[in-house]
């Protein structure tokens, strides 16, 4: 049996904030600065915790688990076929192009482990939430 791995990022770089560790990734990038975070839309700022409290648990209803120590959220999904599976990531590839939110995952036979959390600002955004609705929503359809 062999399994594939797939890394979807429009560019080779992400930026973040200093709340994600260094030590965990040598690549990362500085910090944004404030002229070009300035740019980013409402949806991809870090989730106050009061918002953040409620949204979470209406995801961990669904299959969904914060990520320890990180900023992030993570859900395994399993299909009856390699085939459904890849389905699956190529809807959710098109939304995340969609979106420009891109998830970290990875895909072995009919299992897909996805990893949510918006790099721009170092943690879980209202981008995370929505991708994680609409994967709930394309993994219920199939």
């Amino acid at each position: 049996m062999s399994g594939l791995m797939f890394s979807l990022r429009t560019s080779s770089l992400w930026p973040c904030s200093s709340r994600l560790s260094r030590q965990s990734s040598p690549r990362v990038p500085a910090p944004l600065s404030r002229n070009s975070s300035s740019k980013m839309s409402s949806d991809s700022h870090w989730l106050p915790p009061a918002d953040r409290d409620q949204l979470v648990m209406e995801l961990r209803a669904s299959g969904w688990m914060e990520v320890e120590n990180r900023d992030a959220i993570f859900k395994e999904l399993h299909f009856k076929t390699f085939n459904q599976a890849f389905g699956f990531m190529s809807r959710v590839a098109l939304q995340a192009e969609k979106m420009n939110h891109h998830p970290e995952w990875f895909n072995v036979y009919n299992k897909v482990q996805i990893t949510l959390t918006t790099h721009d600002c170092g943690g879980l955004s209202k981008r995370d939430i929505k991708m994680a609705k609409f994967i709930d929503k394309i993994a219920l359809s199939m």
